[in-house]
């Protein structure tokens, strides 16, 4: 240890260290411009180059990306320990597990209701309603996007995008080229829904719970949340055929408990919401209260469970041939998705203790401007999850008025949309619908995707133009 902390302390490569090294009570270096932040940010990107390179490596999304976390917290704590500052990378540490905590938390238990759900012939129930309803492709492609849409500001952008492609993948089938584009369809609706409602995404969340923007004025942002949906799935529409799945004939029923778990799922997202806006409880509380409403019912269905033929079936319901495990459901959940938001968290979190996200919003709202600094947001937010950049946004605290604040919500809650890993909602369903939805195919249509974002921040400043009171 001692000769790392001297070989450390002399290398000429940590010249912007040394003004701190004098000064041991400072708790936080600047390491921007030395190699430790140029490494980093190598470290950073190679991951999420091997992240995008998943369609062809075979290799799962999170392993890179934890790696990465790994050692990018390893080198920046070696240089604080060479420096005599034992706990500041420890805490900063602990606040950034804090974050992604909650987010895995509130995503468990979503995913566990979605598996429970899919368990219990929901999604396979539904995917045989529409399909008997004789609509066609292009039709269901309009009706799961309308739906993503208007789920998206209640049960948040990301719940939506799991239930929706769960029923992608079941009404599709083998139509890859349907099931790709349907699950585009639902990232950019569930994108666009969640940015004109406090509950509908994180960033919003975090701009509501500032006061930067009042509860009602969010929903200013509707008619540009609909633009921006409205021109990709209009020209993507083109690209389906007008042609009905397969029909089987086959009436899939659901299980036992299946309606009841339906309604556990909306009492579980009422929790979380009245946990967070009466009670002022993070929502990830809520919805883990709300998991243990499905655990003890799982409880009641495995103590009532009878094999088929020894239980009088009620009118919709199919008996089970094993009983109902919500543990093994907890199991099923996405966890490869879990640990990759760890990772992105994770390192985002290293690089913004170094400084580089600070560094780029100051000189984005000083030197740009706040329309551009926010429009960048947004591109930014593609790459790099909105969660940190509007992290880095509300630390920065720009002077802006309420409708450069509407913009930037916007901004980071749509823009996300324009790479499948820009996104919660992209990156889940690329988890779920491994394969199909890919990376490079979501790509292949961003110039349509592009083309909205630019014409809903039109309308935007068009129609909002009186939320904007500084020239």
């Amino acid at each position: 240890m001692n000769l790392l902390r001297r070989t450390l302390t002399a290398s000429p490569l940590l010249l912007p260290l040394t003004v701190f090294a004098a000064a041991p009570a400072m708790q936080h270096l600047n390491l921007t411009e030395s190699w430790i932040g140029y490494f980093s940010l190598l470290v950073f990107v190679l991951a999420y180059a091997l992240v995008i390179a998943e369609e062809f490596t075979h290799m799962r999304k999170s392993k890179p990306v934890m790696l990465a976390a790994g050692i990018i917290w390893a080198t920046i704590g070696a240089v604080y320990a060479s420096h005599g500052i034992d706990h500041a990378v420890e805490q900063a540490v602990k606040h950034y597990l804090v974050e992604y905590g909650e987010l895995m938390l509130f995503l468990l238990a979503a995913m566990t209701y979605v598996n429970s759900m899919s368990e219990r012939n929901v999604f396979a129930a539904l995917r045989s309603w529409l399909i008997r309803k004789g609509f066609t492709y292009r039709q269901l492609f309009w009706i799961t996007g309308i739906l993503s849409f208007f789920l998206s500001p209640i049960i948040d952008n990301l719940t939506t995008a799991l239930v929706m492609g769960a029923v992608v993948l079941a009404v599709g089938g083998s139509n890859i080229r349907f099931v790709s584009l349907a699950c585009i369809n639902i990232v950019v609706a569930a994108n666009a829904g969640g940015a004109f409602s406090p509950f509908g995404d994180i960033t919003t969340l975090m701009v509501w719970q500032r006061e930067l923007v009042e509860f009602q004025t969010f929903f200013a942002l509707f008619i540009p949340s609909v633009v921006n949906y409205i021109i990709p799935a209009t020209i993507m529409n083109f690209a389906i055929a007008k042609v009905q799945p397969d029909v089987s004939g086959e009436i899939v029923i659901m299980k036992r408990g299946a309606k009841r778990i339906m309604l556990l799922f909306l009492s579980t997202i009422a929790t979380a919401v009245t946990f967070h806006n009466f009670l002022g409880l993070p929502p990830f509380l809520g919805m883990m209260t709300g998991l243990a409403y499905l655990k003890i019912f799982g409880y009641y269905l495995r103590r009532t469970h009878l094999p088929i033929g020894e239980r009088r079936m009620e009118i919709g319901e199919l008996g089970d041939v094993a009983a109902f495990d919500s543990f093994r459901e907890v199991a099923r959940a996405e966890w490869d998705t879990l640990l990759f938001f760890y990772g992105v968290i994770m390192c985002v979190g290293g690089l913004a203790f170094i400084g580089y996200l600070e560094v780029a919003s100051e000189f984005s709202y000083v030197q740009l401007g706040p329309t551009v600094a926010n429009i960048l947001v947004g591109l930014l937010s593609a790459v790099v999850d909105n969660i940190p950049v509007m992290v880095a946004v509300l630390e920065m605290n720009p002077t802006m008025d309420e409708g450069q604040w509407l913009l930037v919500t916007l901004t980071a809650g749509v823009g996300g949309s324009l790479l499948s890993v820009g996104s919660a909602a992209g990156v889940a369903l690329m988890g779920q619908a491994r394969g199909i939805y890919t990376f490079f195919r979501h790509m292949a249509w961003t110039p349509a995707i592009a083309l909205g974002y630019a014409a809903s921040i039109y309308v935007h400043i068009l129609i909002n133009s009186h939320y904007f009171t500084s020239g």
